[in-house]
């Protein structure tokens, strides 16, 4: 059963993992589009042309918004989210590892599932009148918005995979440092 849960862990670290190589090329897709929209609203000022519109304007907004809610999960699963660390890192990697298992029971995996669960009636409402931009020429809110949940439950999922880690490593002295653990370095 422990061989399961361990490739278990792994194979959602792994997922995450590639899905944060996707998110990087959002990033170059968000700059390009803010590049473009500075430079269009620039030369429209000159030329009299209307270069930019609300739809870019909402598309930067959109890549910047999955960016941020679907690079949560990576960002955990590397180690790259923010820790408080006033005491942690004096401690022993064993009593680090508890320290993890026990936030990720108590504190991650509750607030993921309490933000799916509290985003699906927006979203639902939202897919039910088929939102849209307030502004004219802008862009339907509903399909960003169902990054939300989305976005909660992969947390969820990698939390379940850092709880698992963290139990290995709390349960043995023996252990993998989190540095060698699938996924890291990607």
């Amino acid at each position: 059963m422990s061989k399961r849960l361990d490739r278990f862990a792994d194979s959602i670290s792994r997922f995450h993992a590639r899905l944060g190589s996707a998110v990087a090329w959002l990033t170059l897709a968000m700059v390009l589009v803010g590049a473009y929209n500075a430079a269009g609203r620039y030369l429209g000022r000159f030329t009299g042309w209307q270069l930019s519109s609300n739809a870019y304007l909402e598309l930067q907004w959109y890549l910047f918004s999955m960016v941020f809610l679907l690079g949560a999960a990576n960002a955990l699963e590397r180690g790259a989210h923010v820790r408080v660390d006033v005491l942690y890192g004096r401690l022993s990697p064993r009593a680090q590892a508890w320290i993890d298992f026990v936030g990720a029971l108590v504190f991650l995996l509750p607030f993921a599932a309490f933000g799916a669960f509290m985003a699906l009636p927006t979203v639902r409402n939202s897919w039910r009148v088929l939102e849209g931009s307030p502004d004219p020429g802008g862009l339907p809110r509903y399909p960003i918005k169902t990054v939300i949940p989305i976005a909660f439950a992969l947390l969820f999922l990698q939390g379940i995979a850092e709880a698992i880690k963290s139990w290995r490593r709390a349960r043995t002295s023996e252990g993998p440092t989190p540095e060698a653990e699938v996924g890291h370095g990607l």
